[in-house]
């Protein structure tokens, strides 16, 4: 492995350093924004939490929670409408925010106004959703997909 192709050994999104030497770093936050209430009322107890435990927090919501197991169960306040939320979270408690991503479209956008692009487990294989949430000046994640065999 070439030098170019070492990983970084820190990782810094938004004010938390994510290292093995660094401290405990917290990805939290509800499952699906279900309001603007909703959303500020967690991450603001969330950051109490950990600014009490001395702890760093990355807020994580979805706008759209599609993988639900009832077609009539909530998804969340959808793309449009919960980016002005995320937005809000990060100018008023100054929390970096990683949010899940489902079409190569979604990138750009969502990319504005949180700091780090999540690749669902079932979407892994998307090409073009992967190299959209790649851009240079954006921090992606993608969870490995559980149909991978072990060992990769």
């Amino acid at each position: 492995m070439t030098q170019e192709q070492k990983p970084d050994d820190v990782v810094t999104i938004g004010d938390v350093n994510i290292s093995n030497a660094a401290p405990f770093a917290l990805f939290a936050g509800p499952c699906q924004m279900e309001s603007r209430d909703h959303g500020l009322e967690m991450d603001h107890g969330l950051k109490e939490i950990c600014d009490r435990l001395g702890i760093g927090l990355i807020f994580k919501a979805s706008f759209d929670k599609a993988n639900r197991t009832s077609i009539g169960s909530q998804r969340g306040l959808g793309f449009e409408g919960t980016l002005p939320v995320f937005a809000e979270i990060r100018e008023k408690y100054g929390l970096a925010i990683v949010t899940d991503v489902h079409e190569a479209a979604h990138c750009a956008p969502a990319a504005e106004v949180v700091d780090v692009l999540q690749i669902p487990a079932f979407l892994c294989r998307q090409t073009d959703l992967l190299v959209a949430a790649a851009k240079p000046e954006q921090s992606s994640r993608s969870k490995r997909g559980n149909f991978w065999p072990r060992g990769i």
